[in-house]
């Protein structure tokens, strides 16, 4: 993995000046661990964390211990900035590698950029409304947010998890063995029985992503890949009840809306195990804001309710905008939602490689 490790700080110092995905990178760091880390199950893997505190996670140091090679810290949010699909990096503001006139999402911005740019194949992220799925659907990666409590997580609120973005599923499965103990893969038994909402009930979605998520979802149930179940998936808009969860004042009014949410997704759960909705209900804004749509309009109610969430690459917007579908499994069933999401990736194609970066 030596030549992996040099090939990454390359395409890093090649391509990191005009995409800002980094706010500080490890070359002796890096290089310095890698001779060790070679002899190890991750064989020297280079990944890329959240954050400049990213390298204290519990899943960053659970993947050094098994011989990953951490090699810098990905952009978040800058100071000032009212918006969460923002970042800030060493040499500017982050650019989606896809446009560079559009975000790439956040809060998990530079990991979803670095990965999309092939700066490293994996990074760590975090998801409290959206932050890694977000990104991944905007980028064109990959990315997991994994079960309420499946990971330590600093979020008192109970709200964000930790996840990872990769190039792949199979490399996002690297990440969750390394990062839980008796990890056991669960192969999908097709075709998987899915709900499919196209807005969960509430949300607004744009003509564009609608479309390609629902070019995508046809192109499963067509492969043989997915067998959609009768019937909707309606929830509650979570935007209030969210809010002030974060905000440390989950009222009774936050609480039933909730508790309703809960059992409408476990009545869902209970005929099909498989959700299948889009990311964001819009393609990635441009870097002056998000206008009057909250990107996270589809994400957030499953960091209410703590259910594991992946976005899978799902196609392009006619503007050449990389559009994510996301799917949702049962609390605790990560193994599961990452054996669904091979089944569908086979059939949807890898994530698009961005060669020029």
């Amino acid at each position: 993995m030596t030549a992996a490790l040099e090939a990454s700080l390359a395409r890093i110092g090649r391509l990191d000046p005009e995409l800002c995905a980094f706010t500080d990178v490890w070359h002796e760091e890096a290089r310095a661990r890698a001779e060790a880390a070679s002899r190890l199950p991750l064989a020297g893997l280079p990944f890329a964390v959240k954050g400049r505190a990213g390298i204290r996670s519990f899943a960053a140091r659970r993947l050094a211990a098994a011989g990953g090679v951490p090699v810098g810290s990905t952009s978040v949010p800058g100071p000032g900035t009212p918006w969460r699909t923002w970042g800030q990096g060493a040499h500017g503001r982050t650019v989606n590698p896809w446009r560079r006139d559009r975000t790439p999402g956040g809060s998990s911005a530079g990991a979803a950029a670095a990965v999309a740019a092939g700066m490293v194949d994996l990074a760590t992220g975090s998801d409290g409304a959206g932050s890694v799925r977000i990104p991944a659907a905007w980028c064109g990666v990959f990315g997991l947010r994994t079960t309420a409590g499946l990971l330590p997580s600093p979020d008192r609120t109970g709200l964000a998890s930790p996840g990872v973005l990769a190039r792949s599923v199979d490399l996002a499965e690297v990440f969750l063995r390394q990062v839980t103990d008796g990890y056991a893969p669960r192969p999908a038994r097709l075709p998987v029985p899915a709900v499919y909402s196209p807005d969960l009930g509430f949300a607004e979605v744009t003509p564009e992503v609608a479309d390609v998520t629902r070019r995508a979802v046809g192109r499963l149930v067509a492969a043989g890949a997915v067998r959609l179940v009768a019937g909707p998936c309606e929830l509650l808009d979570p935007a209030e009840a969210w809010t002030a969860v974060r905000a440390g004042l989950p009222g009774p009014p936050a609480e039933r809306l909730r508790a309703a949410n809960d059992r409408t997704l476990d009545a869902l759960f209970s005929r099909a195990p498989l959700l299948l909705t889009p990311v964001a209900p819009t393609p990635p804004h441009g870097h002056e804001g998000p206008g009057d749509v909250y990107s996270t309009a589809l994400t957030w109610a499953f960091n209410l309710s703590g259910h594991p969430a992946a976005s899978l690459p799902a196609g392009f917007t006619p503007d050449g905008c990389p559009a994510g579908l996301q799917l949702v499994t049962d609390r605790g069933t990560d193994a599961e939602l990452l054996g669904y999401a091979r089944a569908l990736e086979r059939v949807l194609g890898p994530a698009p490689v961005r060669s020029d970066g």
